[in-house]
């Protein structure tokens, strides 16, 4: 249960900064440093290794029990969440594209090797935005993300919102595959509650 935990409050993390980008054209660099690599981290051995720790995720876990206690504000982090559930259905349909996709994020994970950190994970969230729009973004239905022209017509903040769709992706197949569905999303929410808060104080 806190494995499922924290793989779907890796999905509602990515899901709040994008909403962070598309508004504000800033977001949370920590959290963000963190869902990026979890996309570099395929072949780990448990769910604490892919997030390296609560604290990682505690923007994840925060937003996801507001959103199961009804908080309006984070109404658009809940659409983008479903939207994510729905497109990791599809890409675990099609193998070729799961395949296409780990290859490339393992090229990328090895780019910039040389660089500051912030400048290398720019240039990795440049590749990863590619590469979502050669693969992810032909699986229906498409995510629609809402926010402000001025920051949606922002190369880095489009790139950062690309590669953040894509963590909330690798997040809701790890949520699947520790045997998360629908059916614990509307009938389980008290225990993801009930653990969510217990992560909080960990």
């Amino acid at each position: 249960m806190k494995d499922r935990t924290l793989a779907l409050a890796g999905v509602f993390q990515a899901a709040e900064l994008v909403r962070q980008a598309a508004n504000h054209g800033t977001w949370s660099g920590y959290a963000a440093s963190s869902s990026l690599d979890t996309l570099f981290k395929l072949e780990a051995g448990s769910i604490a290794e892919i997030y390296g720790g609560t604290a990682r995720v505690r923007l994840g876990i925060e937003t996801m029990l507001a959103v199961l206690q009804g908080e309006n504000r984070y109404a658009e982090s809940l659409r983008y969440t479903v939207g994510l559930l729905q497109i990791e259905k599809k890409l675990r349909q099609s193998t070729r594209l799961q395949g296409v996709v780990g290859e490339r994020l393992i090229d990328i994970s090895q780019t910039g090797g040389e660089l500051e950190q912030h400048e290398r994970e720019d240039l990795q969230a440049s590749d990863i935005s590619l590469l979502y729009t050669e693969t992810i973004s032909k699986l229906t239905p498409r995510i629609v993300v809402n926010g402000k022209p001025q920051y949606l017509k922002n190369e880095r903040t489009v790139d950062w919102v690309r590669t953040l769709l894509l963590a909330g992706l690798r997040s809701a197949t790890l949520w699947h595959q520790l045997g998360g569905g629908r059916f614990e999303l509307m009938f389980g929410r008290r225990k993801i509650m009930q653990e969510a808060e217990s992560l909080l104080m960990n």
